[in-house]
């Protein structure tokens, strides 16, 4: 079966959380100008919802000018400076205004290893490469200068290769780094596929 990449229905659906656990075994992927295609299987996510969760960064409707992104309609990249050093790359999901999104957090990497590899100033893979979502961002050359560009287009998007990850194969837990957000920290939006070890630590 030919990969198929994922279609604005896809993205544009209400239940973030589905979409975050769907997302799971698809594959991310990059081409810029001058550079060979480089890609890896989606590992592990994180889902946010614009309403009711203090961990979104638009939660209950904020808009910012960063935020503003969010509210546009499923299926374009929010990536947002973390530390001031880490990018990381979001998926906006759900209708315009809705406001939520999939924050993609490690990839198991498929096409363009080399490249991967320098971009990583490495020379063996291993997971410490792309296991991370600031790492993978730079592993794969996403930077906040995409946010806001349409992943149903040929510079960064997403597909479906066929591989079907099942619910037994999926572990939730909650979501890292949002200890701000109180009791919505301890939702288990957090998910990964049990088995692999492209997972961050």
């Amino acid at each position: 079966m030919s990969p198929k990449k994922l279609d604005a229905n896809f993205y544009q659906r209400s239940d973030v959380v589905q979409i975050s656990r769907e997302l799971l075994g698809k594959v991310l992927c990059t081409q810029f100008p001058g550079q060979p295609l480089t890609s890896g299987i989606i590992t592990e996510t994180e889902a946010y919802c614009g309403r009711n969760d203090k961990a979104c960064h638009a939660n209950d409707g904020l808009r910012t000018k960063r935020t503003e992104v969010m509210y546009r309609a499923g299926g374009v990249a929010y990536v947002y400076l973390c530390y001031g050093i880490h990018h990381l790359f979001n998926i906006v999901t759900n209708v315009k205004d809705k406001a939520d999104a999939v924050l993609v957090r490690a990839v198991e990497p498929v096409n363009g290893i080399d490249s991967i590899l320098d971009r990583r100033n490495a020379t063996k893979l291993k997971p410490a490469i792309t296991a991370g979502p600031g790492r993978l961002t730079q592993a794969l050359n996403i930077t906040t200068d995409y946010t806001g560009i349409d992943l149903t287009g040929d510079t960064i998007w997403i597909e479906d290769r066929d591989k079907t990850i099942s619910s037994k194969q999926i572990v939730s837990s909650p979501r890292i780094g949002i200890d701000y957000a109180g009791d919505h920290a301890k939702r288990p939006w957090r998910f990964c596929i049990s088995e692999s070890k492209w997972i961050s630590k």
